[in-house]
């Protein structure tokens, strides 16, 4: 790979100053660099990319093996090699085949969890299961990370599709978090779903905790208005929770990639079951695609390596996603975790050390807000970032037609001014349109300029439905494991989280008193003295 990655360093080299705009010299450049599936179009013509590079960067598919590592993922093997795990969150939503793993087939057991989820949404949601002062308003889903920006995100996303609870979500250990969300709710008729594979994550068995507190000065027993999304039976029954009430999922399921399946609890009852089972066949749909789609149309592979050419190629650090879809305000923090938990390693997967950059900083906020915070310095600033807008062509209010309009012009606009800029010459003729001239209208006209010739993506889709909300986080999944897989690392543990939360621990004696603090650095302990100096 390293020849191909040098070659592909080199070429761009003789082609960075190059004007993008320029390639639109050739009247197919805009259709050459499309591609289309499923009812989705990803137009990546507004990048540096031509067909050279592009060349190249499929040649990275095959040198790495990519094909045969999807098949390795899709076939139950353990591709997630630190840890001995397969990798199976697509088991989750294909439902209608056989995979095997260690001879067993986890899609039946998949079928049999979903049923029973389905079961308690729609009975809870019907009124047939109730709280203890009548039908449940509102579900609080406490975890933290996957076990909660998935489910917040699509929730939040889902908005024209709820017809069930209101459905609210804690996750930080800050106890400003979970007091503001229980506030003005009704214990009698809150659930509380409990997010944690182990029952053991600190932060949100502390929120469980409290919640059940809550509870418990207004119901007899608490724990019949708690379910639990967990693999431990016992540490949920000894918290009190009925095993008829408790949702399980295997360990070959990663906490970021979990809400196809019981972490969605709380999205199936927001909407409904047969809206669940639409969102998991959009992601479903968008498996089949990455599977059976040659490279060059195959919109996951093309999303990754548009990536690879941008961070590992043009040098380019960051990444903004930016939706022009409010509902889809929460995407860019879901995606931070996806991209970054899993492609923010330092090491190969045999142990070495990365001779390249792997995944970059991703972050972003919905348009057109974004446009009146940070655009300032997308347009003008002196780093490049490249930009991946995602627009849909229908919204949900057709009263609104005219503001969806506004929305998508702006959308549109937005990559065409990354792309065309404004020069010094244009700059110096409105400023010359409006009386001034010399010396002022030359510094005038500097602050006008706008370089352009900065990349950007833009994912077209018709409507934000539960099929094209599964395909977009499909698309997205499967994004990340093509760059994993090109760049030669595990994108399916966390190592990173852990050292941080063992330090917590050990540090929580210290700020309670019961413990000194040996060996721990001065600064950590002047700040700790600072806290007990204020809670004494």
């Amino acid at each position: 790979m390293q020849n191909i990655f040098d070659d592909l360093i080199a070429y761009q080299k003789t082609v960075a100053d190059r004007s993008i705009l320029d390639l639109f010299e050739n009247d197919k450049r805009a259709g050459g660099f499309t591609a289309e599936a499923g009812g989705f179009v990803f137009d990546y013509s507004k990048t540096n990319m031509d067909e050279r590079a592009r060349e190249l960067l499929l040649g990275l598919l095959e040198t790495q093996g990519v094909a045969a590592k999807r098949d390795a993922m899709f076939s139950g093997q353990p591709i997630n090699e630190t840890e001995g795990r397969a990798v199976l969150h697509v088991a989750l939503r294909d439902l209608d085949r056989e995979i095997l793993v260690e001879g067993v087939n986890v899609v039946a057991e998949v079928r049999a969890t979903l049923d029973r989820m389905e079961a308690f949404a729609e009975d809870l949601r019907a009124g047939r299961y109730t709280g203890q002062g009548g039908k449940i308003t509102d579900i609080v889903n406490i975890g933290i990370g996957g076990s909660d920006l998935g489910p917040a995100m699509a929730t939040i996303a889902m908005a024209p599709f709820h017809d069930g609870p209101r459905c609210h979500f804690v996750s930080n250990v800050d106890g400003a978090h979970i007091a503001d969300v229980l506030k003005g709710l009704n214990p009698q008729t809150t659930l509380v779903i409990v997010a944690s594979k182990t029952f053991t994550t600190i932060e949100t068995m502390t929120n469980a905790e409290t919640a059940r507190a809550w509870m418990a000065k207004d119901v007899a027993d608490p724990a019949k208005q708690f379910a639990a999304l967990s693999t431990s039976a016992d540490k949920t029954s000894a918290f009190g929770i009925d095993a008829s009430r408790v949702f399980g999922f295997e360990d070959w399921v990663g906490g970021r990639y979990s809400m196809w399946g019981p972490i969605g609890l709380s999205l199936m009852i927001a909407m409904g079951a047969d809206n669940f089972r639409a969102f998991l066949k959009g992601a479903a749909d968008m498996d089949a695609h990455f599977i059976s789609a040659d490279w060059a149309e195959n919109l996951p592979a093309l999303l990754a390596l548009t990536g690879i050419w941008h961070n590992q190629i043009c040098g380019y650090t960051t990444r903004a996603v930016l939706p022009y879809e409010q509902r889809l305000a929460r995407l860019p923090a879901y995606l931070q975790q996806l991209e970054m938990e899993s492609n923010g390693k330092r090491v190969s997967m045999d142990g070495g050390d990365l001779p390249y950059h792997s995944g970059p900083v991703v972050w972003g906020e919905p348009g057109t807000n974004g446009q009146h915070a940070f655009y300032q310095l997308i347009h003008q600033g002196t780093r490049v970032i490249p930009c991946e807008f995602l627009v849909g062509l229908r919204g949900f209010e057709p009263d609104l037609a005219h503001q969806h309009l506004l929305l998508v012009a702006n959308c549109l606009a937005q990559s065409e001014a990354l792309m065309v800029g404004r020069s010094l010459a244009e700059a110096t003729q409105i400023m010359r349109s409006k009386g001034l001239e010399g010396d002022e209208c030359d510094r005038q006209a500097r602050h006008r300029v706008f370089p352009g010739n900065r990349p950007s993506t833009t994912l077209v889709y018709d409507q934000l439905t539960p099929h094209v909300l599964g395909g977009i986080v499909a698309l997205y999944e499967h994004r990340v494991f093509v760059e994993g897989a090109i760049l030669g690392i595990n994108s399916y543990d966390q190592w990173g989280v852990e050292l941080g939360k063992e330090l917590a621990l050990a540090l929580s004696p210290v700020l309670e008193g019961a413990a000194e603090g040996a060996g721990k650095d001065p600064s950590t302990l002047s700040l700790a003295a600072r806290f007990k100096a204020a809670n004494a």
